[in-house]
């Protein structure tokens, strides 16, 4: 019994220790005050302010940009990758397997810096070479597309092949296999992959800071920029609409999707 109230009072001390902060910054969202933690009064203004921000609503552009296509190419390449490396057998397998973590495990300053290189030296031979959203596109779905593909090779690892050799006796094709077999068994895995390498986007900062434009910012960055100069009532209101998006689609999405399946009952 002593030893079950310990491991409690871990686990909330734990627990304190990683939302306590964030409960302060929802808090002083709220303090009338400009700069320091003195409580002055409760105010809206920061939200307001924030609202009124261009340059909020433009990093708020261009993450929502970035985030949204390298996430939609990302997933369809790495899901095709995934496959072809569940389902098919060549030479160079293993080498491709293992090349398929380092974007996972190399540290994302390495991955940055060698990145920016990269452009650095197709700009020297092309000479119209810019840094801006495209380049950090190009950046996001090369680290993405490792992600994506160990997740959907994970869950298609998991599928009985009894099922896709079920669909080769009732004459189906590899088209009508793959459609109505492999694809919607595999949807899950899909779609875990899409939110993995969309909340990687939206929370990346170093890979972006490295490949972005002066016109290219991101929330992460402006984020970064405007802290520099001592973190404000501002940044805690944009903080605090960002985890509360976060807690809407976190908690609605089951909550749809239960409804969904009691629907379909």
């Amino acid at each position: 019994m002593k030893r079950l109230i310990w491991l409690q009072g871990v686990s909330y001390a734990i627990y304190g220790f990683l939302y306590l902060p964030i409960l302060l910054i929802a808090i002083y969202s709220f303090n009338r005050a400009r700069f320091g933690l003195v409580w002055t009064g409760f105010t809206f203004d920061w939200y307001l302010a924030l609202f009124r921000n261009a340059a909020i609503w433009q990093a708020m552009q261009n993450t929502v940009v970035l985030a949204g296509v390298s996430t939609l190419v990302s997933t369809l390449l790495g899901s095709l990758l995934g496959y072809g490396l569940y389902r098919y057998h060549f030479p160079a397998k293993t080498m491709v397997q293992g090349l398929l973590l380092l974007p996972v495990a190399i540290p994302d300053i390495v991955m940055a810096v060698g990145l920016l290189l990269f452009y650095q030296l197709v700009r020297a031979y092309t000479g119209w070479f810019e840094l801006g959203l495209g380049t950090m596109i190009v950046a996001h779905i090369t680290f993405q597309i490792a992600f994506v593909a160990i997740v959907v090779r994970s869950r298609l690892q998991l599928l009985d092949p009894a099922l896709e050799e079920a669909a080769y006796d009732l004459y189906a094709n590899t088209w009508q296999k793959l459609r109505h077999v492999t694809l919607p068994l595999a949807m899950p895995g899909i779609l875990a992959a899409a939110l993995l390498s969309f909340t990687l986007s939206i929370d990346d900062f170093v890979i972006s800071f490295f490949t972005s434009g002066p016109e290219s910012q991101t929330l992460p960055i402006l984020i970064y920029s405007m802290a520099r100069r001592g973190v404000t009532p501002e940044i805690n209101a944009l903080s605090t609409v960002i985890i509360l998006v976060t807690l809407v689609a976190v908690i609605g999405f089951p909550l749809l999707n239960r409804s969904r399946q009691q629907r379909g009952r």
